[in-house]
Order: C-alpha cells, then structure tokens, then sequence
C-alpha cells in the first residue's frame, strides 16, 4: 500500500520561507506524477504545485515565482520550496500521487484532484502577517 508523509511545515512569518517533503514508500509502481494541495479553512481543496513524469511543472497563479516543487531522481521524495510566504498560504498541504504518466499536462492535472489516487496526512502551514 502506497504511503505519503509529509513533513516540514511550521509557523513562520510573512516573508518568510519553509520547505515541505514528502516520503513515498509502499509502492509497486512508481508514483510518476506528484502534486501539492491546499486546503485553507472555509476553503475548497486547491492544487498549489504539480509535478509530472517528464518534468513538466504548473503552479497556482497565486504562488508563482514563490514556490518551487521538485521530485527526485527515484521518485520517492517530493519537495516544495515556498518563499516569501503571505498570509493566504497559511493551511494544510497535503501531498497526492499517481502513477500515471501526464507527460506534458501539467496543468489540467493541477484542477484535478480525483485523479490522485494516493494522499498524504497533510502538515500544517501557519504564516503570520
């Protein structure tokens, strides 16, 4: 059974910068496309950050040139940097994987969670003004 745990979120202040992973383990195919979602309260869930078997990347609008996802060579972690946090980015990430391909469809796959199979627990972000 595929196992998604996050880690490295935090409280920290406007401006600042956190880096989020999450472990993969438990699999029997590799979790080629990876993606970060934000869940703020009295919000519905959003895709932040997605990352594809090819590399192709796609980011919310509302983070763009802050945040930065990457995957590494085996597949089994998934990072993201976030800079310059503001308040708005403050909720639970949760980490989501799949094992299909997307090659180059980044961004359909960021609206669409349903086709994450696979979910982390969440961490918690909390930024402060």
């Amino acid at each position: 059974q595929v196992r998604l745990v996050e880690s490295g979120g935090g409280s920290v202040q406007a401006g600042g910068s956190l880096t989020l992973s999450c472990a993969v383990s438990g699999y029997t195919r590799i979790m080629y496309s990876m993606a970060w979602f934000l869940h703020a309260p009295g919000k519905a869930r959003e895709g932040v950050a997605v990352i594809t078997s090819d590399g192709t990347t796609d980011y919310a609008d509302s983070v763009k040139g802050r945040f930065t996802i990457s995957k590494d060579n085996a597949w089994n972690i998934l990072s993201l940097q976030m800079n310059n946090l503001k308040y708005e980015d403050s909720g639970m990430y949760y980490c989501a994987a799949t094992p299909n391909l997307w090659p180059g469809l980044a961004t359909p796959l960021l609206s669409n969670p349903k086709e994450f199979e696979n979910w982390g627990q969440g961490t918690q972000v909390t930024v402060s003004e």
